[in-house]
């Protein structure tokens, strides 16, 4: 069994790693740390999960050392610190926070308004979306996982930008998420009264998230790509649909959109085009990811729509899908293959 150390176990994401790993044949949870959550039971901080009496500690990377894996499940600019300590010492390491997804300095700067504390650690940690990055995670002690707006994105128009079937360039990205996206801390902004019976934009031309789609995009197709990028807050708890617009390149029809997609998921366990648009419905709680295509030929314009359930496929399932592929193990091993409806 491997032992898997889960850093940010009081969050959200945190919370859904505990499970999984709990469900997973090969793996065994060694130790859960907290921050402000040091010293509670889990039984406090996530009551639906068994072995409540097990305790959060705080981070030690000495105690973390024999782990042979460990989640980061912590919020941005609080992972650089732990994985340098972690690095080096023979654990593999899955990071679901933001410190390491973007490839360079430049990038990181004009996206976070600061330089990276570590920048010579960027661009050496693999992009974790398995379905398009598999060997460089399979051969990597280091996994950046993605954030759930661009995994929902970039394995739509993934495989269309690589195939050249639509250009690269004026991609629009129209996505809605539940609120669990936004993390447990407390917001006005997220409290009840607020979100409910109301759909909002957020963050309106300068989400980060916008960048690293542009950055996956241009690793998946090797040339630059340009993203305009609105997410807004829905009144549902979990579940990401992306509404995604494009242009075809010239002679492209349905048929080849249609083919380039099949192609690049054959085979795989969570990736499944529609023929109808999907709904988040049918992935929340899973690990699936449902896509579908619709050309306006005339017009000349693509729309691609795609559902993820953002704490599973968006953060901690696929993070355990990368963990699988590190050590060689079946990539389904532990994950959900069915959603929750109704």
């Amino acid at each position: 069994m491997l032992s898997t150390v889960i850093v940010g176990a009081s969050g959200y994401a945190g919370g859904e790693l505990v499970r999984l790993v709990d469900g997973h044949p090969s793996m065994e949870v060694a130790g859960l740390v907290g921050h402000a959550s040091a010293g509670k039971r889990l039984s406090e901080v996530h009551p639906q999960l068994s072995g409540g009496d097990r305790l959060l500690v705080e981070f030690d990377a000495d105690a973390c050392a024999d782990a042979d894996l460990v989640f980061l499940a912590l919020p941005h600019g609080a992972s650089t610190q732990p994985a340098l300590e972690l690095l080096g010492r023979g654990s593999k390491i899955v990071d679901l926070g933001s410190d390491f997804r973007l490839d360079t300095p430049g990038r990181y700067a004009a996206a976070y308004g600061a330089d990276h504390p570590a920048p010579d650690q960027l661009g050496t940690w693999a992009y974790g979306i398995p379905e398009l990055f598999a060997t460089d995670i399979a051969t990597s002690d280091r996994v950046a996982a993605p954030g759930c707006y661009p995994t929902s994105a970039v394995l739509a128009l993934g495989p269309l930008v690589a195939d050249s079937v639509v250009s690269a360039e004026g991609l629009i990205v129209d996505s809605m998420s539940g609120v669990s996206g936004a993390g447990r801390s407390l917001a006005e902004g997220l409290l009840f009264g607020t979100v409910d019976e109301s759909v909002k934009a957020y963050k309106v031309l300068e989400h980060r998230h916008q960048p690293e789609m542009e950055r996956a995009l241009e690793a998946v197709g090797g040339q630059p790509a340009t993203v305009t990028f609105t997410p807004h807050l829905v009144p549902m708890q979990r579940g990401i649909l992306s509404t995604i617009y494009a242009t075809p390149t010239d002679g492209t029809t349905l048929a080849d959109l249609e083919e380039s997609l099949d192609k690049a998921y054959a085979g795989s366990p969570f990736v499944s085009r529609l023929d109808t648009p999907p709904e988040t419905r049918w992935v929340v709680g899973s690990n699936n990811a449902h896509i579908s295509i619709h050309l306006d030929a005339d017009r000349g314009v693509l729309i691609l729509m795609s559902a993820i359930d953002n704490l599973l496929k968006g953060a901690a399932g696929q993070a355990v899908q990368c963990a699988n592929l590190m050590f060689g193990l079946d990539e389904t091993a532990g994950l959900p293959r069915e959603g929750w409806m109704p």
